[in-house]
């Protein structure tokens, strides 16, 4: 996608040959940031995305652009907004 010169590191699943929602594919961004589970916010654009995410255990806020129902999975996203400027009103409230 072309986003190397706007982002410190890029991850891709390609490095892990797994995809979501197996948790290798989540657990790169531990490894990759050096982060715990509890640090990160995960933020996709697909609901499935957000319910494996989840599964793994990370706090999600999920962008859907398209107002798509959510899917029945068992899980669903811990906040939920339109587009970035509802995510960004949701990192203000939480401080």
């Amino acid at each position: 996608a072309e986003l190397e010169g706007y982002f410190e590191q890029v991850l891709s699943t390609d490095a892990v040959r797994r995809f979501k929602p197996d948790a290798s594919a989540y657990r790169m961004a531990m490894e990759g940031f050096g982060l715990e589970r509890e640090e990160i916010l995960f933020v996709p654009f697909a609901g499935w995305d957000a319910a494996g995410a989840k599964w793994f255990g990370y706090e999600t806020f999920w962008v859907n652009r398209l107002g798509t129902p959510p899917e029945e999975l068992g899980v669903v996203a811990d906040a939920t907004g339109a587009n970035l400027s509802d995510l960004v009103r949701f990192l203000g409230a939480k401080g």
